[in-house]
């Protein structure tokens, strides 16, 4: 074992894609009858419709064409990503972040082990309140810059953004694209059991900020000496640093009342690099230097989003996901009551490994189960609570997870790295939801 390597990420999506596609051959096809639903918005299946259909195996050369339709598929999420390298690249060519940067480090002298625990709040409160994934590909370069600044390693600026970020969606009392949609699906009031959620919240950030900040203090080294005076002139680099506030003051106003997707929030960077790259004196022959620079840079991580939706392309083609989902789902319904809702918390894993996006798990899976929760006795509450738990934690470690491949590549952390230190946070962490939905059970949460 001692001579075992990791595969390469790309080549783990490439056999999850080869896989997927030979399961297509194994699996039969068969489907569940959708409607729209007028609460969610959205199309959802109708429990009790699975019907078999006419076998759609994915042969070899389906399965190379899975990869650039997963590429289509994930176009808006791979441009926000481009965009996002090049506006950022632009900005650091300013100056600007290194030195603010520079100035908060000298302003937290002495008191920079306040900068995790800080961090992972902040970022697990975007998690909270907007299940916050692909957002935080723009500020891993700020990230990285503090981090290093400071001695810690860029796994230290994974856990603390996308991994806090992660938790605290998965925990979260409303989130609007987990636990919102599954309270809708499942025919309860929004933010019912709140009080309940919150507790568990509190712990599951208390745990992963202690496996954060226990990683950093044994892996931190003498901090990175400052990057000397940055290029452009102090007013210059005031007035960029401004743009880039408005930018982020611009993307939450746009996503939480106007409901913003990758493509706004896209052309919002844009906008932002161009006016940063001109106030700072790149001129434009520079910025757009600096933007061709950025698409380099993000290349190999916008390629992983599109290999990882790859995998779902080849499963979808062949008509099995639903077939997937009854199968993993039924035996449950034979299971003692708290052996049901812990069997339902780890399947919803699996599923998630398949169907990464926390909406469209959950309009797949709740219509099948609120049904049959209903039949077994058990709370459509602890129900919502398993599908949380077991497909949103399932966000820090599934490759198929196309923000976490692309900031860890952003990042420069290699996979097996990411799960050494992830994985037993994460056990930790599936533990306490299944405390929580035991005590949930036992506390009749309704």
């Amino acid at each position: 074992m001692s001579g075992f390597k990791f595969p390469h990420p790309l080549v783990l999506l490439v056999a999850g894609t080869a896989l997927a596609a030979a399961a297509s051959w194994v699996l039969p096809a068969g489907q569940y009858e959708r409607r729209d639903d007028p609460v969610t918005g959205r199309r959802v299946v109708v429990a009790g419709t699975y019907h078999a259909v006419p076998p759609h195996p994915v042969g070899p050369w389906r399965a190379l064409v899975a990869i650039p339709k997963g590429m289509a598929d994930a176009a808006s999420v791979i441009f926000f990503v481009f965009l996002i390298g090049g506006a950022f690249t632009v900005v650091d060519r300013t100056g600007a972040l290194r030195g603010a940067v520079d100035w908060l480090v000298r302003r937290l002298a002495r008191r920079d082990a306040l900068v995790i625990p800080a961090a992972c709040l902040t970022f697990a409160l975007g998690g909270v309140l907007d299940n916050m994934k692909e957002e935080i590909i723009a500020l891993v370069p700020v990230m990285l810059l503090l981090v290093r600044r400071l001695g810690f390693d860029s796994v230290t600026a994974v856990a603390a953004s996308l991994g806090a970020a992660a938790v605290g969606a998965a925990f979260s009392p409303i989130n609007p694209f987990q636990v919102g949609i599954a309270q809708q699906l499942a025919q309860l009031p929004l933010l019912s059991g709140s009080l309940f959620r919150s507790a568990a919240l509190c712990v599951a950030l208390a745990i992963w900020t202690w496996g954060t900040m226990r990683y950093a203090t044994r892996t931190r080294v003498a901090p990175e000496a400052g990057s000397g005076p940055p290029r452009g002139p102090p007013p210059s680099r005031g007035t960029v640093l401004v743009v880039v506030l408005a930018a982020f003051a611009g993307l939450v106003v746009g996503v939480l009342r106007y409901r913003w997707g990758f493509d706004e929030m896209a052309a919002l960077f844009f906008v932002m690099g161009v006016v940063a790259g001109l106030c700072g004196g790149l001129g434009v022959g520079g910025t757009a230097a600096a933007f061709v620079d950025g698409f380099r840079a993000m290349a190999y991580a916008a390629l992983l989003i599109g290999f990882a939706r790859a995998i779902y392309v080849a499963l979808d083609q062949g008509r099995i996901v639903d077939t997937i989902v009854r199968g993993l789902f039924t035996p449950v319904a034979g299971l003692p009551l708290a052996l049901s809702a812990l069997g339902m918390l780890l399947l919803h894993a699996a599923v998630h490994v398949a169907v990464p996006s926390p909406s469209g798990h959950a309009v797949l899976t709740l219509p099948i189960l609120v049904p049959l929760s209903d039949l077994l006795g058990l709370s459509r509450q602890v129900t919502v609570l398993a599908y949380q738990y077991g497909g949103g934690l399932c966000e820090l470690l599934t490759p198929t997870n196309g923000a976490l491949m692309a900031i860890l590549a952003a990042a420069g952390v290699r996979y097996e790295h990411w799960l050494k230190f992830a994985l037993p946070l994460y056990g930790l962490l599936l533990g306490l939801g299944a405390v929580a939905i035991a005590l949930g059970i036992a506390a009749g949460l309704r």
